[in-house]
């Protein structure tokens, strides 16, 4: 069995002087990573690797992320996640080694949403329509496949196991889709 978990980056800043791929997290942003890395920590839910975006805020989103975990995390920074399309992010995901049994992935919407919902072709009625609805920031869809080889990897190939978003760890019924 494989396992994606898909995370979209944390809330950041509307605004950087240094353009788009430089837009920090703001302090919510980092709190809900950080809740998010706690929460996979406490379901022991480690990955085998784990992989962001060059953006600034998917990088803060992944210290953030690793942080609640107590051992060293391999990961990495892939440049060509930021804004990619579903076709570029399946092909980067059935390149992962069949070693890594978990992995980790730190990006963006539209691309992450999209590839979650192509990606999805089972689960809990509920969880799929909520990812399917809204992919907010920091939210986490946790997808399994049955395959043992990441390249076996398609569309309708996976079990949506969870759909977690920061809202939902905070017991909140409603949340802000940014």
């Amino acid at each position: 069995m494989r396992r994606l978990l898909l995370l979209r980056h944390g809330k950041a800043d509307r605004h950087s002087a240094g353009g788009d791929r430089q837009r920090p997290l703001t302090r919510r942003g980092m709190e809900d990573a950080r809740r998010m890395g706690e929460y996979l920590r406490d379901a022991d839910i480690v990955p085998g690797l784990a992989v962001a975006s060059d953006a600034r805020r998917a990088k803060q989103t992944l210290d953030q992320v690793l942080d609640a975990f107590p051992g060293h995390v391999t990961h990495l920074i892939e440049n060509t996640i930021y804004l990619a399309t579903v076709d570029h992010l399946v092909e980067i995901l059935r390149q992962t080694p069949d070693k890594v049994a978990t992995l980790l992935a730190v990006g963006h919407n539209p691309g992450f949403a999209e590839l979650a919902a192509w990606l999805a072709g089972s689960g809990a009625a509920e969880d799929l329509a909520l990812m399917r609805s809204k992919f907010p920031t920091a939210a986490l869809a946790m997808l399994d496949f049955e395959s043992d080889h990441w390249g076996d990897v398609g569309r309708g190939g996976a079990r949506l196991a969870r759909f977690v978003t920061p809202g939902i760890l905070r017991g909140e019924a409603t949340e802000d889709p940014d």
